[in-house]
C-alpha cells in the first residue's frame, strides 16, 4: 500500500514537472504571446518641401469602413475669426464639437457631399456639434466671415495621422498584414491620389515617402466684419 502511494506520488510530481516544462518551452518559442504591432512612418513632401497638415491613412485592401466607438468626440474651435485646426482628421462616426470662443457670433456651414449642414448663428456658452457618418472631405465655412476655412477629413479606418511641420506622420499599433498608405492634403491638385502598398510583419517599421503636387496658393480674403456684436 505504501509503495503504491509512493509510486502514484512520484508519477504525479513527474507529470507536473513535465507539463510545466512543456509550457515553458512553448513560451520560449513565442507561442501564445501577443504579436508585436507594426508601425508606418510616413514622410510627406511637395514641390514646396516638407508638407504639414496632410492626412495619412493606412488601410487593408477590401476592408469595409470601420466606424469609431460610439461617443467618440473631437473639437473644431472658432477663435480669432478662424477655425482651429485647419485640418481635422476623424474616424467615421465621430461627433465634432464647434465651440465659439470669439466675442461675436459665427454661422458654420458645409455644402460638401460627405456632410452638408448649417449651424445657425450662435456664440457665448453655446457649443454645437455634428456627427460625421460618411467618409470624405468636409469643407467648412462661416456665413458671417468669408475668410474662415477649414477641413474635416472623415476616414473609415482607425489607422491615420496628421503630418507635422517636418512632413512626418507616424501610424502605430498595426497588426501584421498588407496595407495601402494614402495621403490627402486640401491644397493638393484636384483628382490627385497618392498611395503606396506595404506588407508589414509583426514588429516591423515601414518608412514610406509620399510626394504630392500642390495647387498655386490663392490670396486670402480680408476678414469680414458683419454682425460682430458682443453678447
Amino acid at each position: 500500500m505504501a509503495r503504491s502511494l509512493w509510486r502514484d506520488g512520484f508519477f504525479g510530481v513527474t507529470a507536473g514537472l513535465l507539463a510545466w516544462a512543456a509550457v515553458g518551452s512553448v513560451a520560449a518559442l513565442g507561442f501564445g504571446a501577443p504579436a508585436r504591432a507594426a508601425t508606418v512612418v510616413a514622410k510627406i513632401t511637395s514641390q514646396n518641401g516638407a508638407t504639414e497638415g496632410a492626412v495619412v491613412t493606412v488601410t487593408r485592401a477590401g476592408q469595409a469602413p470601420a466606424p469609431v466607438k460610439a461617443g467618440t468626440r473631437a473639437v473644431m474651435i472658432q477663435q480669432d475669426r478662424q477655425f482651429t485646426p485647419f485640418v481635422l482628421p476623424v474616424q467615421l462616426g465621430t461627433t465634432v464639437e464647434f465651440p465659439n470662443r470669439d466675442p461675436f457670433r459665427h454661422q458654420v456651414y458645409s455644402f460638401s457631399a460627405a456632410k452638408a449642414f448649417e449651424l445657425k448663428l450662435y456664440g457665448g456658452n453655446e457649443v454645437n456639434s455634428i456627427t460625421f457618418d460618411k467618409e470624405g472631405v468636409v469643407a467648412l465655412g462661416c456665413n458671417i466671415h468669408d475668410n474662415m476655412l477649414a477641413y474635416i477629413y472623415v476616414v473609415g479606418t482607425p489607422f491615420f495621422a496628421l503630418s507635422a511641420k517636418d512632413g512626418g506622420a507616424r501610424v502605430e499599433q498595426l497588426p501584421a498584414g498588407a496595407y495601402t498608405v494614402t495621403v490627402w492634403h486640401p491644397s493638393q491638385k484636384t483628382g490627385q491620389s497618392i498611395s503606396k502598398d506595404v506588407t508589414l510583419a509583426a514588429g516591423d517599421t515601414a518608412n514610406v515617402d509620399l510626394q504630392i503636387e500642390m495647387k498655386r496658393e490663392r490670396r486670402q480674403r480680408k476678414p469680414g466684419a458683419v454682425d460682430e456684436k458682443e453678447y
